[in-house]
């Protein structure tokens, strides 16, 4: 009889509660159980989880891995994801083997690469990968320089932190002044370049921001799956131009995105984004962790997911191809199951407080999950 699988999502996105999902409906057939933690008791991939724990708050990283490595001989994980802390747990790769569990991440040389983007900038362009023009700015006269001389170039200014994820701190410069116009309607990413570079000389601590021009639609986000030995053995590109999203094989996108995932050694998930720079495509962002919209390649028949999870246990599932690629659609909220707010029900065993969350299946409060890439719930 062939043993379950004990996967571990710490700290993930709303979206994966999709991502676990597909683990479940598996074409091996084989049982897998999920344990999620977190650090939001709403969080509803506490209670898409078969177990699950809240986290304990400001651990340092070292400690995050000793808390890490404890729940994987603790839970008998045999794959943990991490998203969380993910450069610490990496380096501690032998650790994590010792204690039975395959971290479902790459080795911390890659990840180190793409923590930064500014280094990552810098390495993609020295293997011949198109980057936009780009400015690090840590104070306002360095802001000053990198906004007029992209506006000399005949860009729109536009910045984000040098290190995070998604599109938190994403802004967009405009010579405009403030007024009630954009008052009106949602909230807007245009932020006056007078107001940022007053906060920017009255600010106390510092900031590192990365200025780029404004890309253009469409985004196109390729999700690799790659093996040890840097050789890729699926890409898909998924494409968004507004509200329309759908599905790319074409080379102008896939062919950078293998170049990067292989030769940085980006093992196992990675998402390597591109937006247009005039008619060309140019490197956005790289994500060293599986892309909230990773499930969405389920419309082009595949479970990236369990593949994922077969390679990260030496079951090599080969060159994957998508068998079609599905049709255009669109994104919406749906409504998904919270842990209950009072006791804890327990997986199994007596009805006793333990401080965990050993998930069964919740009573009818829900949430929208939002399947929109980067929404982190």
């Amino acid at each position: 009889m062939v043993s379950r699988v004990r996967v571990w999502l710490n700290r993930t996105y709303a979206e994966n509660v999709f991502f676990m999902d597909q683990l479940r409906r598996n074409p091996s057939d084989r049982a897998v159980e999920i344990h999620a933690t977190h650090g939001d008791p709403d969080s509803p991939v506490l209670a898409a989880a078969d177990t699950a724990e809240l986290e304990p708050e400001g651990l340092s990283p070292a400690a995050y891995v000793e808390y890490a490595l404890t729940q994987c001989e603790r839970r008998g994980i045999d794959v943990f994801v991490p998203r969380l802390h993910q450069s610490a747990i990496v380096a501690h790769r032998a650790d994590f083997e010792a204690a039975g569990t395959a971290l479902l991440a790459p080795p911390p040389e890659a990840v180190a690469v793409f923590e930064d983007k500014v280094v990552a900038y810098q390495a993609v362009e020295s293997i011949g990968v198109p980057v936009p023009p780009w400015w690090r700015a840590r104070d306002a006269d360095e802001l000053l320089i990198a906004v007029e001389e992209l506006e000399r170039l005949g860009h729109r200014a536009c910045f984000k932190p040098a290190s995070g994820a998604g599109g938190v701190g994403f802004r967009m410069i405009t010579r405009e002044p403030f007024s009630l116009s954009q008052l009106k309607g949602f909230p807007s990413p245009e932020v006056p370049l007078d107001q940022v570079l007053e906060s920017l000389r009255r600010a106390e601590e510092p900031v590192d921001w990365l200025v780029m021009p404004r890309l253009e639609q469409p985004e196109v986000s390729v999700d690799c799956l790659t093996g040890s030995d840097n050789r890729i053995r699926l890409a898909i590109g998924r494409t968004k131009h507004g509200r329309r999203r759908g599905f790319t094989l074409h080379e102008r996108w896939l062919e950078p995105a293998r170049r990067i995932a292989e030769g940085f050694g980006l093992h196992h998930l990675s998402n390597i984004q591109f937006r247009m720079l005039g008619d060309r495509p140019v490197l956005m962002d790289v994500n060293t962790r599986p892309a909230g919209g990773l499930h969405q390649l389920s419309l082009c028949g595949v479970n990236v997911p369990w593949a994922a999870v077969r390679l990260a246990l030496g079951d090599d599932p080969g060159e994957i191809g998508p068998p079609f690629l599905g049709q255009d659609y669109a994104v919406v909220s749906a409504p998904r199951p919270l842990l209950p707010v009072t006791v804890p029900r327990q997986r199994t065993g007596p009805a006793t407080v333990t401080g965990t969350l050993d998930a069964l299946p919740a009573p009818a409060t829900t949430v929208e999950a939002r399947a929109a890439s980067g929404a982190l719930q």
